[in-house]
């Protein structure tokens, strides 16, 4: 990495007493909790396939036209007799289970000492699958890193590479910088916007960030793309991994929906621009959006959704190569 780089750490002796975990639920907690996982078992294994039989059904009839937009598909979704009960379900139960998980918070002291709570599957899948390895990675820098789950697997699959990761909030990187200290991770936490890094251009090889685009507004999306092509070097990649249209209209509906119901205002927005002109317009090439299944291999290189009749997000890698001039297209 280019030495004019600022890194921003916290000491590895901070103490850890202003972070908070949910504790191992046992007794009332853990039957509480365990209700709640029914209930949304219950809304994606049997719920859901229910109302897409519904939905097909609606649409098959003797001469009813086959909507083909989503503004057509909407009417008929929010008619079906099991829709109100599907989305008062998934409201209520993810309710549920954060208010319960509130009133379990304690003090982080044991999740840091003792080690649980380490890595994600799901982060290490997308490093080792939707990351090539027909470069180098001489630097990378992990947009929105939280308290640093998505930042540590780069550190394990290119370890001569510089690791940074940013984040607005100053807690969680605090944590993120203690547990990679116990975890014997080499990686630079700093606070800084996504949107304005304050790096040098051309900084560094790989720009990523995971569950970050959709909890964006608009502009913010655009200009957080176009500072991506700032910081890459010719020939660098960005790749995010998020949510994407699938193609099928039914579930695209449902999944507007379920941000509108998860307080995720910005994710329907998301679905709504063209990500790879947005991409080429800022300086990409080589764009590609695929579909991640991370209950199987992680990235589908056929760009075939994973066929599951219960309900699962739709995850998706982003990745574009900034252009060899490294100017705007």
């Amino acid at each position: 990495m280019t030495e004019t780089i600022q890194t921003q750490t916290s000491p590895a002796t901070t103490s850890a007493h202003a972070f908070a975990k949910s504790p191992d639920p046992v007794g009332e907690d853990r039957a509480y909790l365990d209700f709640v996982l029914g209930l949304k078992q219950h809304w994606a294994r049997t719920l859901y396939p229910k109302l897409c039989e519904q939905y097909d059904a609606a649409v098959s009839g003797p001469g009813t036209p086959t909507p083909s937009t989503i503004d057509e598909v909407r009417p008929v979704v929010e008619q079906l007799p099991a829709y109100p009960y599907f989305g008062w379900l998934e409201r209520n139960a993810q309710k549920m289970m954060w208010r319960r998980l509130e009133a379990m918070i304690q003090p982080q002291e044991r999740v840091l000492a003792e080690g649980q709570n380490d890595e994600y599957l799901f982060h290490r899948r997308f490093v080792e699958t939707a990351i090539p390895r027909d470069r180098v990675y001489s630097a990378i820098l992990d947009l929105g890193c939280g308290f640093g789950k998505s930042t540590r697997p780069f550190v394990d699959a290119f370890p001569v590479a510089e690791v940074v990761g940013i984040d607005l909030s100053a807690p969680n990187l605090l944590l993120a910088h203690q547990q990679a200290e116990r975890l014997q991770k080499r990686i630079t936490f700093s606070q800084r916007p996504a949107e304005d890094t304050r790096y040098p251009d051309r900084s560094f090889d790989l720009v990523t960030g995971t569950m970050l685009i959709h909890e964006l507004p608009m502009p913010v999306v655009r200009t957080v793309v176009q500072e991506a092509a700032r910081l890459l070097r010719p020939g660098g990649l960005v790749a995010f991994l998020d949510f994407q249209r699938t193609g099928d209209l039914f579930r695209d509906v449902a999944m507007d929906d379920h941000g509108a119901r998860n307080n995720e205002p910005y994710m329907p927005h998301l679905f709504r621009i063209d990500l790879s002109r947005l991409l080429e317009r800022s300086g990409f090439e080589r764009i590609e959006i695929l579909p991640f299944d991370e209950r199987g291999a992680g990235l589908v290189e056929s760009g075939e959704w994973p066929a599951r009749s219960e309900w699962h997000v739709p995850w998706s890698v982003i990745r574009a190569t900034r252009t060899d001039t490294g100017k705007e297209g």
